[in-house]
C-alpha cells in the first residue's frame, strides 16, 4: 500500500525529487523575501496582438506556465491557464502563484508557453519533466505558437513589477505576439492607475477596466496558528475575475490536507484500547460467577482482547506513515487505513473585492464515511446491527439482552454518575470554606449547587437500569438470593412459615458484598436525602446568625427606586439587524423545509439552502460524496462561484467562465490528480445528462481514466 505525498504528483507542487529539491549543492541562490504563510510569488498573465497561423483563424489560446531550476537543467510543467477562446488579445483569469514553501528563487526561470487550442476535448495538461531547450511534444487538440521566458529576479525589479515579452516561434525567429507578465499581491496597495484592456464576451468586446484598490487586510483571521499547524501541502490557484461595475477583484483558492486526517484516528484508537482494557479488568473484578455467567465473561474477556490486539496492530501500522497526511480515493478499501477519512482537505476561498472587506470562505471536502474495508455484500449498518441484535437474542446472551436504546441509557447513566461524583465532593468543599468564611452569599450558591448535584446523582442511581443490573449481578453469583418478605398469598394457602424451606443463602465467595435488598436500597438514598436536608437546616441557620435585615434592592439612596435609563428601550442598530437576520434564517429554514418535503429528482436546492443557512450561522461545512473527488468537486465549485455572484458582485456574463476556470485549472482537478495520478474527473456522458446543467464539468475534463 502506499501512502502518496501530495507533491510527488502535484502539478508543480514538488517538481524535483526531495534531494535535489532541498540540496543545492555549492550553488548560492537568492530566496525571495515574502510574508510568512503567504505565498512567494503570484503574477497574472495577458497577451496582445497574436499571430495566427492560417489567416482569418480565430485563436483559442492558453499559457503553459513551466518552471527551470537554476540548480538543474531540465524544465518542469507548472501549471496552465484557462482557454479563452476567439481573441488575438486573451486577457487570463487563471493567474500563477507559488505556494510559501516551494524551491524558487531569484534565479529561477520561468517558461510560458502559447498555444492554439482546436479540439478542448482531447487538451490534458499533465506533469512532466523535460530538457531544458527542448519543447514539449506535438499533444492532440493543440498546436503550439510561440514561448518566452525570464528570470524570477528580472519580474520582481522591474518597473512596477510588470514585463512585457515577445513571444518567438520555437527556433527564436519570428516574433508572434506580446505576453504580458504582472505580480500581484493581495493585501497590498499597488502603485499605478487603471489598466484597459479590451476581451471578449460572447462574441462582443467589451473594456474592463482593472483598477487597483487598497484591500482590507484579513491576515489577522488567515494567519491563525493553530489552524497553520494543523494544515500542511498547499495547493494554491489565484484568479482575477470582473465585478458587475467592470473593476476587478481578486481569488485565491487554496486547499490544503490537515495533520489531524491522521493524528485523530490515531488517537481514537489508543481511547478504544485503553477503554476495552478497563472494561476487561472490570469484568474479571466482578469475581466469582455461576458456571454459565463465567463462560459468558469468558466469550466477552476473549472478543475484547482480539479488537485490542487488532486495535494495536492497526496503530502500528498507522505510526509508520510519515509525510502524508491523505487517503487517497484508491485507498479507501485497506484495512490498515479504514479508520482514516477519505480524502480529506481543507478548501479555502480568500476572496479581495474593491468595494467589500476581504472574505475567507471554508469547505472541508472529504469522503463520505463508510466501512469500504468491510465491503457491502452483506448490506449496510443497519442490516448488520439488526443481525447483530438478532444473534444476541438467540444466543446465550439472551439473559443479558439490553436493547440498543436500554444500552444507550445506561452509558448516558454511567456518564452521569463519573462526572456528579467529583463535583459533588467539590461542591461539598467550596461550602465548607464559605462557612469558615462566614459569606452568606457565596454558602446561598454553594448550597443550591451542592443541592442540585446530589439531587441529580441520587436521581441517576435511582433510575430502574442500575437496579435491573444490581439485581442480574447478585443472581449470578453463585448462591445469590434477594431478600424478599413471603407474599400474603402463601400464606393463605395453608402452609405455615415452620413449613417453608429456609432461603438459601449465597455462598460466601464474596464476602465483601451483603444480600440485595430493595428495601435496603431504597432506604440509601431516603438517608441521603435526610442528610441534604440537614445540611441545608444548618446553612440557614448560619445565614440567619450572620446577616441582618438589610434594604430591598432596586432602590437609590434617597429612598427612590432606580429608573432604567432612556437608551435602553430605544432599539440598536444592531439588534435590528439581528432582527433582520432571525427573520432570514427563518425564511430559509422554511424554504429547506418546503424542498425537503417536494418530490423533485435531484433537488440541488436542499444542498443551496443548507449550505446558506450554515454560513449564516458560522457553521462548519463539509461537503462529501463517495470519495469527495467528483461531485464534490462539482458542488464546491458551484457553490464558490455563487459566493463570488451573489455577495462580491461577479459579472454575470463571467459566471460560467470563472466556473470553468475553477474546474478546469483550480485546486479541485489538482484534487483528481492527487487520488487517481489523472487530471480527468471520472463522469461518462450517460451520467452527465441527467446532471443538472451547472454541475457539469468543462469539456476535456472529464471521460475515462486509466487509474
Amino acid at each position: 500500500m502506499e501512502i502518496k505525498e501530495e507533491g510527488t504528483s502535484e502539478e508543480g507542487q514538488h517538481f524535483l525529487p526531495t534531494a535535489q529539491a532541498n540540496d543545492t549543492g555549492d550553488f548560492q541562490f537568492t530566496s525571495i523575501q515574502k510574508t510568512p504563510d503567504e505565498p512567494q510569488l503570484e503574477f497574472i498573465l495577458a497577451c496582445k496582438d497574436l499571430v495566427a497561423p492560417v489567416r482569418d483563424r480565430k485563436l483559442n489560446t492558453l499559457v503553459q506556465i513551466s518552471v527551470i531550476h537554476p540548480a538543474e537543467q531540465s524544465l518542469t510543467r507548472y501549471s496552465s491557464t484557462e482557454i479563452v477562446e476567439g481573441t488575438r488579445d486573451p486577457l487570463f483569469l487563471t493567474g500563477v502563484t507559488f505556494p510559501s514553501e516551494y524551491p524558487i528563487y531569484e534565479e529561477t526561470k520561468i517558461k510560458l508557453t502559447v498555444y492554439d487550442v482546436k479540439d478542448k476535448s482531447h487538451d490534458t495538461v499533465r506533469t512532466s519533466v523535460l530538457p531544458e531547450h527542448k519543447d514539449p511534444p506535438p499533444e492532440v487538440g493543440r498546436s503550439f505558437l510561440g514561448y518566452a521566458s525570464f528570470k524570477v529576479g528580472e519580474l520582481l525589479k522591474s518597473k512596477e513589477k510588470l514585463l512585457a515579452l515577445s513571444l518567438r516561434t520555437s527556433d527564436g525567429g519570428k516574433v508572434v505576439g506580446i505576453i504580458e507578465v504582472s505580480v500581484v499581491k493581495m493585501g497590498e496597495i499597488e502603485d499605478g492607475g487603471a489598466d484597459h484592456i479590451t476581451t471578449e464576451v460572447q462574441g462582443q468586446k467589451c473594456a474592463l477596466v482593472c483598477e487597483c484598490t487598497a484591500p482590507e487586510s484579513v491576515s489577522g483571521k488567515d494567519n491563525l496558528p493553530f489552524l497553520n499547524a494543523v494544515l500542511k501541502n498547499p495547493v494554491c490557484k489565484l484568479y482575477r475575475f470582473p465585478t458587475s461595475d467592470n473593476k476587478w477583484m481578486r481569488i485565491r483558492e487554496q486547499m490544503s490536507e490537515s495533520i489531524l486526517s491522521f493524528h485523530i484516528p490515531k488517537e481514537l484508537i489508543s481511547l478504544h484500547i485503553k477503554e476495552d482494557l478497563c472494561r476487561n479488568q472490570e469484568i474479571k473484578e466482578l469475581g466469582e460467577l455461576s458456571p454459565h455467567w463465567d463462560n459468558l465473561r469468558k466469550n466477552v474477556l476473549s472478543h475484547c482482547d482480539q479488537m485490542v490486539n487488532m486495535y494495536q496492530d492497526i496503530l502500528t501500522e498507522l505510526s509508520k506513515e510519515t509525510g502524508s497526511s491523505f487517503k487517497s480515493s484508491s485507498s479507501k478499501g485497506e484495512k490498515t487505513l479504514e479508520f482514516v477519512p477519505v480524502n480529506l482537505h481543507l478548501q479555502r476561498m480568500h476572496v479581495h473585492s474593491p468595494h467589500l472587506k476581504d472574505a475567507l470562505y471554508d469547505v472541508i471536502t472529504v469522503g463520505a464515511p463508510a466501512a469500504h474495508f468491510q465491503g457491502f455484500k452483506n448490506g449496510g449498518l443497519r442490516k448488520l446491527l439488526h443481525r447483530f441484535e438478532t444473534e444476541r437474542r438467540n444466543t446465550g446472551y439472551q439473559f443479558i439482552y439490553y436493547s440498543p436504546e436500554n444500552t444507550a441509557k445506561a452509558k448516558e447513566v454511567l456518564s452521569n454518575i463519573n462526572q456528579l461524583q467529583p463535583l459533588i465532593a467539590t461542591h461539598a468543599d467550596l461550602l465548607l470554606n464559605s462557612a469558615s468564611q462566614h459569606s452568606p452569599d457565596s454558602l446561598k450558591s454553594s448550597l443550591k449547587m451542592l443541592s442540585e448535584k446530589t439531587e441529580l446523582f441520587v436521581h441517576a442511581f435511582k433510575d430502574q437500569l442500575v437496579r435491573s443490573a444490581l439485581l442480574a449481578l447478585y443472581t449470578a453469583r453463585p448462591g445469590g438470593v434477594l431478600k424478599k418478605p413471603p407474599s400474603p398469598k402463601s400464606n393463605t394457602e395453608g402452609s405455615s412459615p415452620q413449613d417453608q424451606p429456609p432461603p438459601m443463602r449465597r455462598q460466601d465467595s464474596i464476602p465483601h458484598h451483603s444480600d440485595y435488598d430493595e428495601e435496603e436500597w431504597d432506604r440509601v438514598w431516603a438517608s441521603v436525602g435526610k442528610s441534604l436536608n440537614c445540611i441545608i437546616a444548618m446553612v440557614d441557620r448560619l445565614i440567619e446568625g450572620d446577616v441582618g435585615s438589610e434594604g430591598s434592592g432596586g432602590h437609590s439612596k434617597d429612598g427612590e427606586k432606580d429608573s432604567l435609563p432612556a437608551d435602553s428601550i430605544t432599539s440598536h442598530p444592531r439588534d435590528i439587524s439581528h432582527f433582520q437576520e432571525q427573520n432570514d434564517l427563518k425564511g430559509l429554514l422554511e424554504n429547506l423545509h418546503q424542498n425537503i418535503q417536494a418530490k423533485k429528482r435531484k433537488n440541488v436546492e436542499i444542498m443551496w439552502l443548507a449550505a446558506t443557512i450554515c454560513r449564516k450561522l458560522n457553521g462548519i461545512r463539509f461537503t462529501c460524496c463517495k470519495s469527495a473527488k467528483d461531485r464534490t468537486s462539482m458542488s464546491v465549485t458551484l457553490e464558490q462561484c455563487s459566493i463570488l455572484r451573489d455577495e462580491h458582485q461577479l459579472h454575470k456574463d463571467f459566471f460560467i467562465r470563472a466556473l470553468d476556470c475553477m474546474r478546469r485549472e483550480g485546486c479541485r482537478i489538482e484534487n483528481v490528480l492527487k487520488n487517481i495520478k489523472c487530471r480527468k474527473y471520472a463522469f461518462n456522458m450517460l451520467q452527465l445528462m441527467a446532471f443538472p446543467k451547472y454541475y457539469r464539468p468543462p469539456e476535456g475534463t472529464y471521460g475515462k481514466a486509466d487509474t
